[in-house]
C-alpha cells in the first residue's frame, strides 16, 4: 500500500471514530450561553453526554453549574448556543416536553409535593402530559405497580402513605430520586444529589444511582459539591469556573488537573 492509501486508511478511521463518537452522543450542548444583566453565567459552554456514562459536573460556587442545568431542562432559555438531545435540537422545549422524550430531572432544594402521600408524589410523577382533564385521571395499574416497585427500591415503602412533608431532607431526596425514575427516563439530571444527607444515606444513593446506571441503563448527569461522592461515582467530569469549562475528563485526571487546583484554591 502507498503512503498516500496510508493516509487516506488513517482518515477513514479517523472517520469511524468520529461517527461512532457521534452516535454515542445522548445530550450535549453547543456554545451554550446565559446571561443575566452584565453577568455572563454561562460562557460558550460545550458539554457531552453519552449513553451509559455517569457524567459529573462540578465547580466552585458561583461557577454556573445550576444556572447551565436550567438551561438544558427548559427552565431556563439560553442567550445563545443549543441543546440537543438524541439528535434533536432542544434548545427552546418547555420542561414538560422534555420530560415526555425522556429527560427527567431533579432538584437541590427537593421539590415534593409535601401535602401529599408519598406515594402519591410518584404517582404524580409518572404523568407527562399537563392540564386539568390529566390531573383527574385516575393512575392506571401499570402506574401504580411501577411506583410501588420505585418506592420499595428507594426503601421507603413502608412510608407509603405517610405525607411527604414529614419525611427528613434525605428521605425527600430518595423520594425525589423515584419521582425522577417513575417515567423510565433515557437522562437523568441530578442537582446535588448528596447534599444535606447523613452519611449511610449518602451511602445508599451512591449505590441506587449506580444500580439506576447499570440495571435501569439510565444515563445521568449530576452536579455536585461533595468532591469524594463525584470522584467516587461519576465515569467522565467537567468542570466550570466563572461560567466557562476549564476542565473535562477522568476522576483521576481532574483530581491532578492545576486549572482545577487553581479554581478551587483561588489561585486564578
Amino acid at each position: 500500500m502507498s503512503s498516500a492509501d496510508d493516509e487516506n486508511a488513517g482518515v477513514s478511521a479517523d472517520a469511524a471514530t468520529a461517527d461512532t463518537d457521534v452516535g454515542d452522543r445522548l445530550l450535549w450542548t453547543e456554545g451554550l450561553t446565559k446571561r443575566f444583566g452584565g453577568l455572563t453565567a454561562v460562557d460558550a459552554v460545550d458539554l457531552e453526554v453519552r449513553t451509559g456514562e455517569i457524567v459529573g459536573l462540578i465547580g466552585p460556587n458561583g461557577a454556573g453549574k445550576s444556572t447551565l442545568f436550567n438551561c438544558v431542562t427548559g427552565t431556563l432559555t439560553p442567550d445563545a448556543g443549543r441543546v440537543f438531545f438524541r439528535g434533536d435540537d432542544v434548545t427552546d422545549w418547555p420542561e414538560h416536553r422534555l420530560a415526555r422524550s425522556g429527560l427527567s430531572r431533579t432538584f437541590q432544594q427537593t421539590r415534593v409535593y409535601g401535602g401529599m402521600t408519598v406515594r402519591k408524589n410518584v404517582l404524580v410523577s409518572a404523568r407527562t402530559d399537563r392540564g386539568f382533564v390529566a390531573s383527574m385521571r385516575r393512575p392506571s395499574g401499570a402506574a401504580r405497580e411501577k411506583a410501588e416497585d420505585l418506592l420499595r427500591y428507594v426503601g421507603l415503602w413502608e412510608l407509603r402513605d405517610v405525607r411527604a412533608g414529614r419525611l427528613s431532607f434525605g428521605q425527600q431526596k430518595l423520594l425525589e430520586f423515584a419521582m425522577g425514575l417513575v417515567t423510565d427516563p433515557d437522562v437523568l439530571l441530578m442537582d446535588e444529589p448528596a447534599g444535606g444527607i447523613n452519611p449511610s444515606m449518602l451511602n445508599m444513593l451512591i449505590d441506587h444511582i449506580r444500580d439506576a446506571n447499570e440495571s435501569r441503563e439510565v444515563t445521568i448527569l449530576l452536579i455536585e459539591h461533595n468532591m469524594d461522592f463525584v470522584m467516587d461515582v461519576a465515569d467522565r467530569i467537567y468542570v466550570l469556573a466563572h461560567g466557562e469549562e476549564i476542565a473535562e475528563g477522568t476522576p483521576a485526571a481532574i483530581q491532578n488537573d492545576e486549572r482545577v487546583l487553581d479554581a478551587y484554591l483561588g489561585r486564578e
